[in-house]
């Protein structure tokens, strides 16, 4: 059985973060494992408080699962501060590396200090296998503005010299009919379309979608595979969102692999 460790914060209500992270990597047929970097209080409708964990604590739950159970792949989400993402830029992962630089929930609660933007920049970047922003995490990390489909193909490139070895720059927030993300691999600028959802449940797009690369990297297929494959996946969790809560709600978990 293939195996995949999410190193992320948690959401009680189970649509974003590790919980989400969990339920793409069952969906996708992956054993998935969890190390905890910080804890959320937060719903559909809000995020009220956010308790970063300490280091150590983050660094022994991680190093328990590399010696019991070696993971495929591995992604991070939210990181919460300077300290974990320098200790987590330590390691040495002998697997894929996908980081999904959460730095505000969707309901606009920072879940990463500003401080720590420059540590993922310097310390983290250079160790990563696939970066993956929306168009808000990259013009943060870059200090431009990213509004336009061009953009996203300058901010793609951009990041990637920073030292990932692949960028992908999710268009969600982008306008238009399609949702566009730009894939940034091996020096080529690939586009992956889809059509936009007219739906307010979004909550832990982000994570579901680094998740299912994860999942897909985790079974052996290819970083541009695992990215199609995650895409359309997620188009359909999208589609078929089961309306829970009362604000932005989650996706659908449950959405058939093809």
């Amino acid at each position: 059985m293939k195996t995949a460790l999410t190193i992320a914060g948690s959401d009680p209500s189970g649509g974003a973060g590790l919980q989400a992270d969990l339920k793409t990597f069952h969906q996708h047929g992956v054993y998935g494992m969890a190390a905890v970097t910080l804890l959320t209080v937060q719903n559909t409708q809000s995020v009220t408080r956010v308790e970063v964990l300490a280091p150590d604590l983050v660094r022994q739950q991680i190093e328990a699962v590399l010696a019991d159970l070696p993971p495929g792949a591995i992604k991070t989400g939210a990181l919460g501060n300077t300290a974990i993402i320098e200790m987590l830029a330590s390691q040495r992962f002998n697997a894929p590396l996908v980081v999904d630089p959460v730095m505000v929930s969707k309901h606009g609660h920072a879940l990463l200090a500003e401080d720590a933007q420059q540590a993922l920049r310097s310390k983290l970047l250079p160790v990563t296998t696939l970066l993956t922003p929306n168009t808000l995490e990259a013009a943060a990390l870059l200090g431009t503005p990213v509004n336009t489909l061009e953009q996203a193909e300058a901010a793609a490139a951009a990041l990637s010299k920073l030292g990932p070895k692949a960028v992908l720059v999710k268009g969600g927030h982008l306008t238009g009919p399609e949702a566009i993300d730009v894939l940034y691999v091996d020096g080529r600028l690939i586009h992956l379309s889809g059509p936009r959802i007219d739906t307010k449940h979004t909550h832990g797009t982000g994570c579901t979608y680094s998740a299912a690369i994860t999942a897909g990297l985790a079974k052996g297929q290819t970083l541009e595979d695992s990215v199609r494959a995650a895409k359309a996946w997620l188009t359909r969790a999208l589609a078929t969102a089961p309306g829970l809560g009362h604000g932005i709600g989650p996706v659908n978990h449950f959405a058939s692999l093809d």
